[in-house]
């Protein structure tokens, strides 16, 4: 059976334009509508399927972040996750924390709750660096399934069909292990009313990096944050010839 984490981030959601700062120090965050990274709800997803098919006992969802985090939690919770962990971390700071540090926070939560298996979205749709669940589990040295489409649980063994450039991957792990989600692994339920009144009674646990012995401090800093340049006007061109022409005069060929 396994004990399951699984992470939820809060982010910007997929709908919102997003707006650079003046100061190109970051994307503008205040007054935004944020929502549950949507890797991270297939995850979650996941992981009450595991619960549901009787393979798992426990689903203990788990965001790092400022305060405004919770509401991502309480997503996860009134989603069918058991209880919730929140790792604070200040807005200032949490600007600058990268995946590392995230792993590092993980790696520690499993030890703490002893789970043996844990699934996140494979990648945020903010950062977009992919990078946790591998990074997780070279800190646990634990077996890793990523970028999973299909995910099937036999005692200790865990077979992932694994989306790959040219198609379809299946492999088996050993527990404990780390598992990406992608986006054909599921379809997330929505939260119901009655749910969502029922996760605000769920226990959420409140901790600090600090006091899971982790060091925020990263080695990467970021100089500048910029909106991409704007795409030129195309032109229509009546045959090939034409086309080569204008290629030509661009230096294209």
């Amino acid at each position: 059976m396994a004990r399951v984490l699984v992470g939820v981030k809060r982010v910007i959601d997929y709908a919102v334009k997003i707006r650079v700062k003046p100061d190109k120090s970051g994307v503008v965050t205040e007054g935004v509508k944020h929502s549950m990274n949507p890797f991270d709800e297939i995850a979650v997803e996941e992981a009450i399927r595991l619960k549901e098919k009787k393979f798992a006992t426990e689903v203990i969802a788990v965001t790092c972040g400022p305060t405004q985090s919770q509401e991502t939690l309480r997503t996860a919770l009134a989603m069918g996750a058991d209880r919730g962990i929140h790792v604070e971390i200040p807005a200032d700071d949490y600007v600058k924390t990268g995946p590392l540090q995230i792993s590092k926070i993980f790696a520690k939560l499993a030890e703490q709750e002893k789970a043996n298996l844990i699934i996140l979205g494979k990648q945020a749709i903010d950062g977009d660096n992919n990078q946790t669940a591998q990074m997780t589990a070279a800190v646990l040295d634990w077996a890793q399934g990523t970028f999973a489409s299909e995910l099937k649980l036999e005692g200790e063994k865990l077979t992932v069909v694994r989306e790959v450039d040219g198609g379809l991957e299946t492999i088996d792990l050993k527990m404990p292990a780390v598992v990406s989600a992608d986006l054909r692994l599921n379809e997330p339920r929505y939260a119901t009313l009655p749910n969502i009144m029922k996760a605000k009674k769920k226990k959420v646990a409140k901790l600090t990096a600090k006091d899971l012995g982790v060091d925020l401090a990263s080695s990467i800093e970021i100089l500048e944050v910029a909106d991409p340049p704007q795409r030129l006007a195309g032109i229509k061109v009546e045959n090939t010839e034409e086309l080569v022409g204008k290629l030509k005069e661009a230096g294209l060929v």
